[in-house]
């Protein structure tokens, strides 16, 4: 029984600690490290078999993941050029995107501009997770991983998504990868 009350001690002492917001790793300076801002400009083309997506309905989804994935706030996703009208499913949806992601500073590389604090941060995309993402969204998660996560810095990939054509039962998302983004106080 003493021995009991001595674990309970020690946890009411390391309990306040973990509530404590200078223990996450955003405080701890060692978790910190300068990045630069790489600018990317690229034109994303939907092309799936399970959902069809408006040109504006795409280019909002994308800019979620975008922003999921770590890339700095101010990200313009833009419907691209359509043959169907606004609102409309489109075959081949397209999306114009312009987003800037971080980059850690390497050694003898020169910042463009100030550098921006930043950290590895684990980022996971699954069902409602974030939370306007749907299996239906499936194979856009897939392309977003092969054409645009490359142009992010991330590390630890673990890829279990598995997209089953012309149907949402059996589908899953599962990717999950560290990213490194900006500190809270640095995206700006």
């Amino acid at each position: 029984m003493n021995r009991y009350w001595k674990l309970a001690a020690l946890g009411w002492v390391l309990f306040p600690a973990l509530l404590n917001p200078r223990t996450s790793l955003a405080d701890d300076p060692s978790a910190r490290e300068p990045g630069n801002w790489q600018k990317h400009e690229y034109s994303f083309q939907f092309m799936g078999f399970t959902s069809t997506y408006s040109c504006d309905g795409l280019a909002d989804k994308i800019k979620v993941l975008l922003l999921a994935a770590g890339a700095r706030h101010d990200v313009k996703s833009t419907p691209g050029a359509c043959a169907s009208g606004f609102g409309r499913p489109d075959k081949f949806a397209r999306a114009d995107l312009t987003f800037y992601t971080l980059a850690p500073l390497g050694g003898g590389t020169p910042p463009e501009g100030k550098p921006v604090d930043g950290q590895w941060r684990p980022v996971s995309f699954t069902n409602r997770s974030p939370r306007e993402l749907a299996v239906g969204d499936c194979e856009l998660v897939e392309q977003f991983r092969n054409n645009v996560l490359p142009m992010f810095t991330i590390r630890n990939p673990e890829n279990r998504t598995t997209c089953i054509p012309y149907q949402e039962s059996g589908s899953v998302i599962d990717l999950r990868f560290d990213s490194f983004a900006a500190l809270a106080h640095g995206a700006h």
